[in-house]
């Protein structure tokens, strides 16, 4: 929870939180998958402390859903 309020009081408003996902059985292994229920947890509770728009799940990239805060006055 310190991460978010750091990053609200330096100004940011939009966040993604993802999963690291192990694209080859060649690359690193997945240490622990983060429930959904969990990520639904940290995008209600960015927004509580002042996040404007959070894109939070396992799938979730920089670029997820970007097309929604593109246009948006920030």
């Amino acid at each position: 929870h310190q991460t978010m309020d750091d990053l609200v009081a330096n100004g940011l408003d939009i966040l993604t939180l993802g999963q690291y996902l192990q694209p080859t059985k060649r690359h690193l292994e997945v240490a622990e998958f983060i429930h959904p229920d969990t990520f639904a947890r940290y995008k209600e509770e960015g927004l509580k402390r002042g996040l404007k728009y959070v894109e939070s799940g396992p799938l979730v990239r920089s670029s997820y859903h970007a097309e929604r805060h593109v246009n948006v006055p920030i």
